[in-house]
């Protein structure tokens, strides 16, 4: 089993982030639409922020590893099939999923330290508020954090649906590569 990235497929660290990431993504996704529905009374009231902002932190962690790695171990370059339209495509895409990630979870903790209070972390330990008080702080970063949340789920759908036609229609293995079957 192959940990690191070779010129025809991704390795086994590479895949795991990958879809590590894009699972926690979707399932934050999930929490989060449905927590802000909870009513004052509901159990889960406090819960499911308290679980979502945890994941979300732990969720900023693997992206930096995810970043580290990249630089470690450098993806498969892009096929010889593939169009200028299409590699420049790709590129923007990924830049704008990882760009769009950390801001998203920037934005998350702004809201929740505006106030000045810090993070737990599934009650192990705390991320501190270093940024607090800002004019409409938790406002801002809110709509932000909502915004940017369903942009990046709606190009992540969009990211998976190109890779599905790549597989498909286009009959090439860029599919393949990131399920480590090339």
């Amino acid at each position: 089993m192959q940990l690191r990235n070779s010129a025809s497929r991704y390795g086994l660290v590479s895949r795991v982030l990958h879809w590590g990431v894009a699972l926690t993504v979707f399932g934050l996704f999930g929490l989060g639409l449905w927590m802000v529905g909870l009513d004052y009374y509901d159990s889960w009231r406090k819960a499911g922020p308290d679980l979502h902002k945890s994941i979300g932190l732990v969720l900023f962690a693997a992206m930096l590893v995810r970043v580290i790695w990249r630089f470690v171990s450098p993806p498969p370059p892009p096929l010889a099939s593939y169009s200028q339209l299409t590699r420049i495509g790709a590129a923007f895409g990924h830049l704008f999923l990882y760009v769009g990630l950390f801001a998203v979870m920037t934005a998350g903790y702004l809201i929740s330290t505006a106030d000045g209070v810090g993070i737990p972390v599934f009650g192990l330990f705390e991320v501190p508020a270093l940024v607090s008080g800002l004019p409409q702080q938790a406002e801002l970063a809110g709509q932000i954090h909502l915004y940017l949340a369903w942009a990046i789920v709606i190009f992540a759908v969009l990211h998976g649906l190109a890779a599905l036609k790549h597989h498909f229609i286009d009959r090439d293995v860029t599919l393949k590569r990131m399920l480590g079957r090339n």
